[in-house]
């Protein structure tokens, strides 16, 4: 069964009439794309609402499950914690001596010194940069370029597939992204008192979630010196070596839990150290994971967008 026009029209006017019907269809979809151009823009601005940095912010619970390793409150203000009371109980990491005698646990206070640096999670800054730059692709798409030109549209919504889905992948994060905890180590100021030498605070983005991973170290050399502000702190790590093989020995030292760190040497603030204990604990942030689902629909819309020029144009939408 074959199908043939009616009425009949010679190979060279057939051609001329398939064009012009594309030509048709290509022009209705150019001017449907600015409607959908105008909802992209709505849902980015959503987001950029979400991340607005809007008082009071955000606070969150960070607590660890089914043990009192860690309790305490963070409240997030845009891009930057502003707010945060954390308590750590920890076999390897004692109360310093100036905590109150009854104190079991080591207190995290975020300094409110005017002079203190500001912690700031540099994946919410890329997130808001890279939905500020989307916006600014539908804006040219829609008032600067021309609107009527497939190529350059085309070019627009590639543009715009990238920044979404790499603010989506910054929200997502992993390792590429957060950078590894001892190669760039908060500064130890943020915290009032500083930060204990034997201790790392390493905050960041986890599937739209605030991770904290709290990590006590020991120092690979022996007699590593302690900072003046330290000097009242206790730490296990540079005691006796006779004093702590005979605890070992007398089986008085407690086993601590294994982790995927273990037996891993890192150069951490230009020392050598292992890692003792790991604390992993997960906070979820609404507005963060509001964000992250309104992004994947974008992506998805957008994703829909190209493959639909992509085809009345006659080209593969990865061009």
């Amino acid at each position: 069964m074959s199908t043939a026009v009616w009425p009949y029209l010679p190979h060279d006017e057939l051609i001329k009439a398939e064009d012009a019907t594309l030509a048709r269809e290509l022009e209705w979809l150019l001017s449907s794309l600015q409607e959908t151009l105008a909802s992209l823009k709505s849902g980015l601005e959503e987001c950029i609402a979400l991340l607005a940095p809007v008082e009071p912010g955000s606070t969150l619970v960070v607590s660890s499950m089914r043990s009192e390793s860690v309790k305490g409150f963070i409240t997030r203000v845009g891009t930057r914690i502003v707010k945060g009371d954390i308590h750590i109980r920890l076999p390897t990491l004692p109360p310093p001596r100036t905590s109150s005698s009854s104190s079991t646990s080591y207190p995290l206070h975020l300094s409110t010194l005017p002079t203190a640096p500001s912690l700031v999670l540099t994946q919410l800054t890329s997130v808001r940069n890279l939905i500020n730059q989307s916006l600014d692709v539908v804006d040219i798409s829609t008032w600067t370029g021309d609107a009527h030109d497939a190529n350059f549209i085309a070019g627009q919504l590639r543009l715009l597939f990238d920044f979404v889905q790499e603010a989506r992948q910054a929200l997502k994060g992993g390792e590429d992204i957060v950078g590894r905890w001892w190669e760039n180590p908060v500064d130890d100021s943020i915290f009032d008192p500083p930060l204990a030498p034997t201790l790392s605070f390493h905050l960041s983005i986890s599937e739209a979630s605030l991770l904290l991973v709290l990590r006590t170290l020991q120092f690979t050399q022996p007699n590593t010196p302690t900072p003046p502000s330290f000097a009242s702190f206790t730490n296990p790590f540079t005691a006796s070596s006779d004093a702590i093989s005979l605890r070992q020995r007398l089986g008085l030292a407690a086993k601590l839990p294994e982790h995927d760190e273990t037996g891993q040497v890192f150069t951490y603030k230009g020392q050598e150290v292992r890692v003792r204990e790991k604390v992993r604990v997960e906070s979820q942030d609404p507005s963060l994971m509001a964000v992250m689902a309104k992004l994947s629909a974008l992506e998805h819309a957008v994703v829909g967008a190209r493959r639909s020029l992509a085809i009345v144009m006659g080209r593969d939408d990865d061009d």
